[in-house]
């Protein structure tokens, strides 16, 4: 019998309508599951009581013969960048150490009000910013894959939402809440072998989620299967009054409008996607994703985005000034750590609170973003940066006269060992590159896993679309899926 945190957003919702198993069995099983995985540190706070209550409820509407909500049964994992009205709320940094928010994010309340349980808040790059998951104030994540070499080395998760995607990738649970500001959803997806996708920006709502870069941070889903992104994203969608940014459109029935079938669709390839030093793997990837287009009935073009090469440094610009002004608010007076030294001064206080609770990404972050925000240096890197984003999303209004949507490599590589990459703050950016472009033009993007490397480690295809356009992208992520036929799983260490 196929144990019930083998099972799916979909699986698991049916079969609690169904009768084939209880709300309180489900949730039970992945409660034993997440005491169980520590050492993957994947969570940093557990909440079975709130599965549980969440189960109660829907085995309680069964029995009453009440019809059940949409995510009635289904325990999810929350990424700890959102505010949970009486569980702590860090953002895996020190600074919120020992915040408990008394008010529930858009994004979670309606979750919960569509019936999921939370089985706890997961772990993350510090105030979202890194990729490998290495940046927490609690320690790192670590993937549940390993390499095939006979090696050990404990492997990156990506990030930031890499405790949503490691504890997904093991079973912990069927689906977590992720943030994508520069490819946080979508690289940690291709690293862990599970799909993700962030919405176009606006979709689903910034307030109660813990601000990075105002103007790029978007929620999303993350599953072991596109169906259930698209179940989530439902649930996770609709315009809110409170966030200025949120845009007032119904929200379409995705999972209904699912089909892998891409007849009169155009699929473009985009040249300068083509990077310098490409990983063979990569590149027979993207190749063979390209044939799984054209056997879904999808005609290929190749299209030009000329000012991609811009896009990673016009995003380390923009994000970090952004970074600057939203963490301003971390001065040891309202909330979190405060530290006051003796005999210290108002000014003493902000700088021992700020230097004793950010960790040294975040410190470097506010201090690119500070000075490109400085007198003297405005125009000349944050203006500009701000022109390049516009010519970049323009670029991607012409390639779509073109074409439907964009197929692209998720990331550069597959996972890297923990401290491989950590000195050089470069090369860790460089993780973006192919996820960044989408992210400052606000357009939907998705990550579906297409295969294995050499290294028996999983890889991701990243399709992109039109502003609003999430259904052909979860269509198109849906023919990628049926004809990758991915079913590889880490085996259990932890």
């Amino acid at each position: 019998m196929t144990e019930l945190t083998d099972l799916g957003v979909a699986a698991l919702r049916d079969g609690v309508r169904d009768g084939s198993f209880s709300a309180r069995d489900v949730a039970q099983a992945f409660i034993a599951k997440v005491s169980a995985a520590k050492a993957l540190n994947a969570f940093l706070v557990e909440t079975p009581d709130h599965a549980l209550a969440a189960a109660d409820a829907a085995d309680t509407a069964k029995a009453a013969g009440e019809d059940l909500k949409p995510l009635a049964g289904v325990p999810i994992g929350m990424k700890d960048l959102f505010c949970t009205k009486g569980v702590p709320a860090t953002a895996a940094s020190l600074i919120l150490e020992g915040f408990t928010p008394t008010y529930e994010s858009t994004v979670s309340g309606k979750l919960f009000a569509a019936g999921a349980g939370m089985l706890g808040k997961l772990n993350m790059d510090q105030f979202a910013m890194g990729s490998s998951n290495e940046t927490s104030a609690f320690g790192n994540v670590i993937s549940p894959w390993r390499r095939n070499d006979g090696g050990n080395a404990a492997l990156a998760p990506g990030g930031s939402s890499g405790g949503s995607s490691s504890a997904i990738a093991a079973r912990l649970c069927p689906a977590a809440t992720g943030t994508d500001t520069g490819g946080s959803i979508r690289q940690p997806a291709a690293f862990t072998g599970i799909a993700g996708i962030k919405p176009t920006y606006g979709r689903c709502s910034r307030w109660g989620v813990v601000a990075f870069a105002s103007s790029l941070d978007q929620a999303g889903p993350m599953a072991r299967d596109v169906r259930d992104c698209a179940i989530m994203l439902e649930a996770m969608t609709g315009f809110d009054a409170k966030d200025a940014t949120s845009l007032d459109l119904p929200v379409p029935n995705w999972e209904a409008g699912l089909s892998p079938d891409l007849k009169g669709k155009t699929i473009g390839i985009p040249k300068e996607y083509r990077v310098d030093n490409m990983p063979a793997e990569i590149d027979a990837l993207w190749q063979q994703g390209i044939q799984w287009m054209r056997d879904a009935g999808a005609e290929i073009v190749e299209v030009s985005l000329p000012h991609t090469k811009y896009a990673l440094p016009a995003y380390y610009i923009i994000a970090p000034a952004e970074a600057s002004s939203n963490l301003a608010r971390y001065d040891g007076v309202r909330f979190g750590l405060r530290d006051l030294p003796e005999g210290a001064n108002l000014q003493d206080m902000y700088a021992a609170t700020r230097a004793a609770g950010f960790g040294d990404e975040v410190k470097r972050r506010i201090m690119i973003g500070t000075y490109v925000l400085s007198a003297g240096f405005y125009d000349a890197y944050f203006t500009q940066a701000s022109k390049v984003r516009t010519l970049i999303a323009r670029n991607f209004e012409h390639a779509f006269e073109k074409c439907d949507y964009l197929l692209t490599p998720t990331a550069p590589s597959a996972a890297f060992a923990l401290g491989e990459k950590q000195a050089d703050p470069i090369a860790m950016y460089l993780n973006d590159v192919f996820t960044v472009p989408a992210s400052l033009a606000g357009l939907p993007a998705m990550s579906v896993p297409g295969g294995l490397d050499a290294q028996g480690l999983p890889l991701g295809l990243q399709i992109i679309g039109r502003p609003l356009d999430e259904q052909g992208v979860l269509n198109a992520g849906l023919a990628i899926e049926q004809r990758a036929g991915f079913v590889a799983r880490p085996e259990v260490w932890w």
